[in-house]
């Protein structure tokens, strides 16, 4: 075994290290010596140069070394070597193994409900010494309770959570008995000790490496045990570990629908860090889909989030059957989702492109309740799903709304851009718009500095959309420093953001006056808001068009007589422009002098509009404002009410009146 780790691991081949089970006392040294090395005590993880095992440093290990021996502490004789660990309650922390008084099944489960209310590493210190025996699961359990609370951006907030007696007298007692663990003890402490940064060339690190490869080579470990010990292994080593190889080898070998939920939710959570991306493993995946489906409605809120979570990161968009099902279940869990695992969902569901009527019916009863205690991002996320889905929900974006007013000073940059999008982009005003908006300037007038130039832009364009004009933060965009700082950003100065800068221009030439400010230069200006993509301006639907142009041509009696998808000077595109006389009559589309009056006809179609109302989106209600301002007579023929016309003579009277509502129609 020991030259199979060897080979499995070349640089142990470097430091001499060696498999060794510890008996006798706690203080032994020599347990892990690289080659010219001073040795190291086991009980304080020291060598004698004063060298640590822990990546972010710590204190010696305080343990009255020589006089204490952490094995030999229980005092009845029938205990046995086991799986369990047990805590005394002396003045230090101390664990041992025992078989004899293991927990029962209930008392472990009660024991991990009580560390998931842990809200600090010190709750779960405190938790720990209340404890009288634990499973060897239930003290991984513990350590990654800690690493959640503590793991932040790749790191640990705070590196002297290492240095507490308790955490270290727990990862000492699990070195000295890696070989007692279970299978499930195992990977879940290795794993653990990955997330808590521990030194891979640790004693502890090692044993745990050096037993796990052992049980692995054996070939009895269930498929999650395997994604468990697959995870451990990828933050050590990376995506290049043999081990990985083994570990996919023993998982391929099992067939998924004969897996178990948690099997199940284990594997997708391994295959989602890199294992399985760039089309790696399609058919696994494939076969676990399948699987999935079937079980989705015994699924937790954490393993709908996390299922969500992986298809999105393994960009599984055939899987789109198990989205849907996903979503379903969601619904019936919406108000016990915790917030990272809301924020999961709802971000799985925009990627997606997915919303379920039922799941938006749950939001609008959950969200009221929540806007102004659930964490920033996920109030944000929220009100991006509805905005991203084009769903205007007045009670959801109302009680955001209030939130906001309370709570924007807490909120990054980001986020309250974001969520001013939402309201931009669906065209909705709340009941205390002018307190949001009040609410914004003054975020704007004191953290101007601190937005990111694109983040600023949108914020700034949202603002318009709903006829909302920061006039003295919308003429700093115009300035060379801004826009170079745009240049700077990202893909620089792309056609999306220049058709963004027009437009706020535009605006503030035509429905600010007074405005003074900077201009901005014809070079930074497009000729079209039309474009593919991100679009300021939604393409006429082809059919709906199709059957307006006909009913057109009997009002007219001539094709001549109308110009479809006009390009105005005003960058706008107009689906059909009708010129008229001084007199009131039609024009050629084609006859330039004498042009008197001109009518835009807007032919909406259900784009245009939010997917529950009528309400036009934010971006069309500008078109339309700015297309009068431009002098234009703006007639809009919305889809909902021509769609209702089923013979050609109700066609062609309702045109005649929504165009010319003062006249009589002449018979051709």
């Amino acid at each position: 075994m020991a030259l199979k780790l060897i080979q499995r691991f070349p640089l142990l081949r470097q430091v001499g290290i060696q498999r060794y089970l510890p008996v006798g006392p706690v203080c032994t040294t020599g347990l892990l010596r690289a080659s010219g090395e001073l040795p190291v005590c086991v009980a304080c993880l020291y060598t004698s140069a004063g060298g640590c095992i822990w990546r972010r440093g710590c204190k010696k290990f305080q343990l009255d070394c020589g006089t204490r021996n952490l094995t030999s502490m229980v005092k009845e004789p029938s205990f046995v070597a086991s799986s369990s660990v047990g805590l005394h309650r002396d003045s230090g922390p101390r664990f041992s193994l025992t078989q004899l008084h293991r927990p029962t099944a209930a008392e472990e489960q009660a024991f991990l409900q009580r560390l998931g209310g842990c809200s600090s590493s010190r709750q779960v210190f405190t938790l720990l010494r209340t404890v009288g025996i634990m499973s060897d699961t239930m003290a991984a359990a513990a350590l990654h309770r800690v690493a959640d609370l503590e793991q932040e951006s790749g790191s640990l907030k705070d590196p002297a959570v290492l240095e507490k007696d308790t955490i270290r007298a727990l990862c000492f007692q699990l070195e000295q008995d890696s070989v007692r663990l279970t299978d499930a003890g195992l990977v879940s402490a290795l794993l653990a000790c990955t997330r808590l940064f521990l030194d891979p060339w640790s004693t502890l690190m090692v044993r745990l490496v050096s037993e796990s490869q052992e049980r692995l080579d054996r070939g009895q470990m269930s498929v999650g045990q395997l994604c468990t010990l697959g995870r451990a292994m990828l933050a050590l080593e990376g995506p290049g570990c043999v081990v990985l190889e083994q570990v996919m080898e023993q998982i391929q070998k099992q067939e998924p629908a004969q897996w178990s939920l948690a099997d199940l939710t284990a594997a997708y959570r391994f295959l989602q860090g890199n294992v399985g991306q760039d089309g790696k493993h399609r058919d696994l995946l494939n076969a676990m889909h399948s699987h999935a489906v079937t079980a989705t409605s015994r699924m937790d809120p954490p393993a709908v989030s996390g299922l969500l979570s992986a298809l999105v990161t393994l960009n599984q968009t055939q899987a789109m059957p198990l989205v849907i099902n996903l979503c379903k279940q969601a619904v019936r869990h919406v108000p016990h989702f915790t917030d990272e695992e809301l924020t999961v969902v709802l971000g799985a569901l925009m990627h997606f492109g997915h919303s379920d009527h039922y799941f938006v019916e749950a939001m609008e009863r959950y969200v009221p309740t929540m806007t102004f205690t659930s964490h920033p991002e996920t109030v944000t996320k929220l009100i991006q799903f509805f905005g991203r889905r084009n769903i205007l929900s007045p009670t959801v974006f109302d009680a955001v709304a209030e939130s906001f007013v309370y709570r924007a000073d807490d909120y990054s940059t980001s986020q309250v851009a974001r969520q001013i999008m939402a309201f931009g982009k669906l065209g909705y005003l709340p009941p205390n718009a002018g307190e949001v908006f009040r609410k914004v300037e003054t975020i704007l007038r004191t953290r101007f500095s601190h937005f990111q130039p694109r983040t600023l832009l949108n914020l700034l364009h949202s603002c318009t959309l709903v006829e909302r004009f920061p006039v003295n933060f919308v003429s700093k965009v115009f300035s060379s420093y801004f826009l170079q700082q745009l240049q700077d950003q990202g893909t620089g100065l792309d056609r999306t953001i220049l058709a963004q800068l027009t437009q706020l221009y535009m605006t503030l030439k035509l429905e600010c006056p007074f405005y003074e400010g900077p201009r901005l230069l014809p070079k930074y200006r497009v000729k079209s808001f039309l474009m593919s993509g991100r679009s300021l301006e939604t393409p006429v639907d082809p059919h709906l068009y199709n059957s307006v142009k006909n009913g057109l041509v009997d009002l007219l009696g001539a094709r001549s007589y109308f110009g479809s998808k006009v390009l105005t000077p005003y960058c706008y595109t107009l689906d059909v422009e009708i010129k008229l006389d001084e007199e009131g009559y039609v024009l050629p589309a084609s006859h330039v002098d004498d042009v008197y009056k001109r009518i835009a006809l807007c032919i909406d179609g259900q784009k245009r509009f939010t997917t529950n109302t009528r309400q036009l989106l934010g971006k069309e209600a500008m078109k339309q404002r700015h297309l009068r301002l431009l002098g234009y007579e703006v007639v809009q023929i919305p889809h909902y009410e021509f769609e209702n016309l089923r013979k050609k003579s109700s066609v062609v009277e309702y045109l005649h009146q929504r165009i010319f509502p003062h006249t009589y129609r002449l018979s051709w």
